[in-house]
C-alpha cells in the first residue's frame, strides 16, 4: 500500500497546488469560512466516505474512512481559515477578498490534507482501522475550533490525532519535530483601572489611575524575572495602553491589554495567580479599584514523547527522493490549538519546511509578504502518508 500511495500522491502533486491556489486567492476569516467549508463539502461528493459537517462552533468538518479491517483510529486534522491582513505579495493568485489573507499557510494545510484523504478513501480496503480526517475552522482566533470540535464528541473514538504545519524555517523537504511541549500556551488580559481625575496642577486632590497603569506595566514584568524559575519559559506583553486624554487633566481611568504565554500548564497557573496578586496590591498602594479580565485561550502543545519518536521514525526510513532531511527542531513561542487535540489524545504535530527558493531571510507566518515553496505541499501529504502506514504497518 505504501508504493501505491506514494505514487498516487506524486501523480496529484499538481491538483495540491491548484487547489492550495485556489483557496489563497478566496480567503475567509475565523467562523466565517462558509465558502470554504463548502468547497471541502464538495470535495468529498460522491466518495465512499461520511461527512458530518459544522462540527463545533462553526464550520468544521469531519470525513470519516473506514477501514477494511477493524483496528485503531486515527484523526489528521488540518485548518482553514485565513488571516485580517492586506496581502503584499506579488503571487498570480493573490486575495481577492481585500484584507484577508492565507498568511500562516492553511491553504497548503487543506490542499496537502484533501488529496491524501482521496487517495486514503480509495485505499481503504487495505487500511485495517479508520481514519478521521479532520478539518478544522478558526484555529486563529480564541476559542477556536479546535476545542469545540473536541467537545462535540465525534472524536471520541480516537486513539491518537496527527497534524503538521508549514513553516518557513527549512526548505521544503525539511521535516522538522519536537517531543514534549512544543508550543506555547496563551491567554488574554484586559485591565480597567478606576481613579479619581483632577487638574495637573493638584494632583493631591485626584487620583492619577496613569500612574498606578505605569505601576502595573512595570510590575508585572517581575513576574518572569522574580517569581518564573530560570528554566521556566514565560512572556508577559502589554501590548495596549489606552490612557490618552488632556496634557494637563489627570486622568480617572485607563485600560490595559495585554498577551501572556508560557510553555507549560504550572507557569500558566503561576503567572495568573502573581497578576492577580499585583492588581490587588495596586489597589491597596495607590488607592484604585481594578476590573481584570483575565481569558486562558489555548493551552501549551505537548506532543506525546513515545509517538513523535515513532514519526520520526516513520519519515527517517521513508528512504523518499522528497524528504531530503528530518531532524528536531525547537519548542514554539507562538500557540496552536492543535493543543486542545493534544490534550484529550496522545497526539504529534510536526512541522514541514516551506521556505521559497532561493530566498535566504523568509518572510515567517502571519507576515504579510509570507510565501511558501509549493514543493512543501507534496512533502506534507507523504509526510503524514508514511506516517499513517508506518502507524498501521502497511508495506
Amino acid at each position: 500500500m505504501k508504493s501505491k500511495l506514494m505514487e498516487m500522491l506524486e501523480s496529484r502533486k499538481d491538483e495540491m497546488i491548484e487547489i492550495r491556489r485556489h483557496l489563497h486567492e478566496n480567503p475567509e476569516l475565523s467562523f466565517k469560512e462558509e465558502k470554504t467549508a463548502q468547497y471541502i463539502i464538495d470535495f468529498y461528493k460522491g466518495k465512499d466516505v461520511e461527512v458530518q459537517s459544522n462540527v463545533g462552533n462553526g464550520y468544521g468538518i469531519i470525513v470519516t474512512i473506514k477501514g477494511g479491517k477493524p483496528g485503531k483510529k486515527i484523526g489528521l486534522r488540518a485548518d482553514f481559515d485565513a488571516l485580517p491582513i492586506v496581502e503584499e505579495t506579488d503571487l498570480p493568485f493573490t486575495s481577492k477578498n481585500e484584507g484577508v489573507f492565507h498568511g500562516c499557510g492553511h491553504d497548503g494545510h487543506t490542499a496537502y490534507l484533501l488529496v491524501l484523504a482521496d487517495c486514503l478513501i480509495q485505499l481503504k480496503d487495505e487500511i485495517p482501522g479508520t481514519i478521521k480526517i479532520i478539518h478544522q475552522h478558526a484555529e486563529e482566533v480564541p476559542p477556536g475550533g479546535a476545542k469545540s470540535i473536541v467537545e462535540s464528541g465525534v472524536l471520541d473514538d480516537l486513539d491518537n490525532v496527527f497534524g503538521i504545519h508549514l513553516l518557513p524555517m527549512g526548505p521544503a523537504g525539511v521535516v522538522g519535530y519536537h517531543a514534549g511541549y512544543s508550543f506555547n500556551g496563551r491567554a488574554y488580559m484586559k485591565l480597567k483601572i478606576q481613579g479619581t481625575g483632577g487638574h495637573g496642577s493638584s494632583p493631591h486632590l485626584a487620583n492619577d489611575a496613569i500612574v498606578a497603569g505605569a505601576y502595573f506595566v512595570t510590575a508585572v514584568q517581575t513576574i518572569i524575572s522574580r517569581r518564573l524559575s530560570p528554566f521556566d519559559i514565560g512572556v508577559i506583553t502589554i501590548g495596549s495602553f489606552d490612557g490618552k486624554g488632556t496634557f494637563n487633566v489627570i486622568k480617572d481611568s485607563v485600560e490595559l491589554e495585554g498577551d501572556i504565554r508560557y510553555m507549560t500548564v504550572e507557569t500558566k497557573q503561576k503567572i495568573e495567580t502573581e497578576m492577580r496578586r499585583i492588581v490587588k496590591g495596586i489597589e491597596e498602594e495607590f488607592g484604585v479599584t481594578c476590573d481584570l479580565t483575565y481569558e486562558n485561550d489555548y493551552p501549551p502543545l505537548y506532543n506525546n514523547p513515545e509517538l513523535t519518536e515513532k514519526v520520526s521514525q516513520f519519515l527517517k526510513n521513508a528512504n523518499d527522493h522528497d524528504i531530503t532531511k528530518v531532524e528536531e527542531w525547537p519548542a514554539m513561542p507562538p500557540s496552536e490549538d492543535f493543543a486542545y487535540y493534544a490534550e484529550k489524545f496522545p497526539s504529534c504535530f510536526f512541522y514541514i519546511g516551506c521556505t521559497p527558493k532561493g530566498v535566504e531571510k523568509p518572510y515567517f507566518n502571519h507576515n504579510p509578504k509570507f510565501d511558501i515553496d509549493e514543493d512543501s505541499l507534496i512533502v506534507a501529504a507523504k509526510s503524514v502518508g508514511y506516517v499513517v502506514c508506518g502507524y498501521y504497518e502497511l508495506d
